[in-house]
């Protein structure tokens, strides 16, 4: 597995990721009756969506405050980052919700603050440097 001295630029782009999915999760289980109302969003959805991004924060949060990070571990958050935007525009485009111009505004607002992030994170992850003899052993050779 590579270990990465992470740069400057990932580890404030997984800590904003990281506030901002906080803040998103507070509004979203505080809120989630009026945001429903005015989104005509379902108000399970909304919820749910607060509960899962909870412990995601945090631990981009946590994240954000390591000395040295897998590559592993940021193509992960990379990745959950590329599903929530995915399944965001697919909960629109399935007809399984039916919001309002409002709702599409809200849904596609944080689509688009997530595509944000996962571009800060991959420039965050190449401009981050390799630590020497991080690699793993795979069959008899070096990664």
């Amino acid at each position: 597995m590579t270990t990465l001295q992470p740069s400057l630029l990932l580890r404030r782009a997984l800590l904003a990721d990281g506030l901002v999915g906080v803040l998103t999760a507070v509004h979203l289980l505080l809120l989630a009756d009026g945001l429903s109302a005015f989104t005509e969003l379902p108000r399970q959805l909304l919820l749910g969506s607060g509960l899962a991004l909870l412990p995601l924060a945090a631990w981009l949060i946590w994240l954000a405050k390591r000395e040295t990070l897998s590559r592993l571990v940021v193509w992960t958050v990379l990745a959950l980052n590329a599903l929530w935007l995915i399944d965001s525009l697919l909960l629109l485009l399935s007809g399984w919700v039916a919001p309002n111009l409002f709702g599409y505004a809200l849904v596609i607002g944080q689509a688009v603050v997530v595509l944000v992030f996962i571009e800060l994170e991959l420039l965050g992850l190449k401009r981050s440097a390799v630590i020497p003899g991080s690699f793993a052993q795979v069959s008899g050779g070096t990664q």
